[in-house]
């Protein structure tokens, strides 16, 4: 979801500073040069019987009017409108991007995750690995991505870190006085680390019984959160940064792997002292022991102990909530905006020096 939500957030601010935006949906990848394999045409079927009458719609995320949303059956280039400039925002529309006609604009690929966290069948590491070393302008959010391309050979890549919106993730209630309540987003996807979470909050919750958590996100609960433990399902941003951010004292981040790590960026912004693994691109913004606390992904008793640390010590939890915020502080999306415009006017004039000589 947070992929998403960075894609709607550049093309407002985009919209507002007088660009024109076309943000398509896809309802199966099918174009470009590579040929799907039987269970990729399988899925791509499933997905368009599936949605063949539905509209879909985006409710979960503020998106300027001006900004146009357009939803096409595939990813053909019949159904893509020519623009200056067209951005991949996933590995497998890298192809399609590809494929396309000049006509179309020049070519990005927003890289927001290494995305063969997914498993083999959805990202291929091959496949995936391709797309980073293909001759698109690449931008990278995260410093850890940007060393990671460096690795697999991609060439020259743009660092544009990802922002947070200080309009909407804010302190609404005082840090100081709030109670012992972690929040935590939970998912069944594996790399999200949710297991490792629950893990080490019960570790915390032996030491401190008086220790509240609750998480929320996009799927059903599992029965194998814990009792105590309060589950909102698919709640509205608002709800979130009022009912949720605002009254926890502690996020926790139990994540493998992330490209950026929005929600503890947008939870410090609110306040929340953040208690992390040390997923990638989360040390963006978390140092441990100045803005957060950090431990080796797949260890929740680490994870747990610097729970405990925090919950211990309600100086440190002060002074790690008050250094995180002032550090999301500089994560604006219109400074990241500025530099996605200056990336795009570059590429332009490479161009033209180019058609120059």
């Amino acid at each position: 979801m947070g992929g998403f939500r960075v894609v709607y957030e550049y093309a407002n601010q985009l919209v507002e500073r007088g660009h024109e935006v076309t943000v398509v949906h896809a309802r199966a990848v099918t174009s470009g040069p590579r040929k799907l394999s039987l269970y990729e045409k399988l899925r791509h079927l499933k997905i368009r019987l599936a949605t063949r009458h539905v509209t879909p719609t985006v409710n979960w995320h503020k998106i300027d009017p001006r900004v146009r949303l357009l939803f096409v059956p595939d990813t053909d280039a019949l159904h893509v409108p020519d623009a200056d400039a067209i951005f991949a925002t996933a590995w497998n529309t890298v192809a399609p991007v590809l494929s396309y006609s000049p006509s179309k604009g020049k070519k990005f690929y927003l890289i927001q995750h290494y995305e063969t966290w997914l498993g083999p069948k959805v990202a291929p590491k091959n496949l995936v690995d391709e797309t980073w070393r293909s001759p698109l302008n690449k931008i990278v959010v995260s410093k850890w991505l940007l060393a990671l391309g460096t690795e697999l050979g991609a060439g020259h890549l743009e660092y544009i870190p990802n922002a947070v919106d200080h309009d909407r993730y804010r302190i609404l209630n005082p840090v100081r006085t709030r109670p012992k309540q972690v929040a935590m987003m939970f998912s069944h996807v594996p790399f999200k680390g949710s297991k490792d979470g629950i893990t080490a909050l019960e570790i915390a919750k032996k030491k401190h019984p008086d220790l509240s958590a609750v998480f929320f996100g996009t799927g059903r609960a599992a029965d194998w959160i814990p009792k105590w433990v309060r589950y909102h399902r698919d709640p509205p941003q608002d709800f979130i940064v009022s009912e949720i951010y605002n009254k926890s004292s502690i996020f926790l981040s139990p994540s493998l792997a992330e490209g950026f790590a929005l929600p503890p960026a947008e939870a410090a912004c609110c306040g929340c002292a953040v208690v992390a693994t040390d997923s990638g691109g989360i040390a963006d913004f978390i140092e441990h022991g100045q803005t957060g606390l950090l431990s080796k992904p797949q260890n929740a008793q680490a994870l747990g102990e610097n729970l405990c640390r925090v919950l211990d010590d309600d100086h440190l939890r002060l002074t790690l909530a008050e250094a995180g915020e002032r550090k999301l502080s500089t994560f604006t999306w219109e400074k990241s905006t500025k530099l996605l415009e200056s990336a795009m006017e570059s590429s332009r004039k490479l161009d033209r020096d180019f058609q120059t000589v």
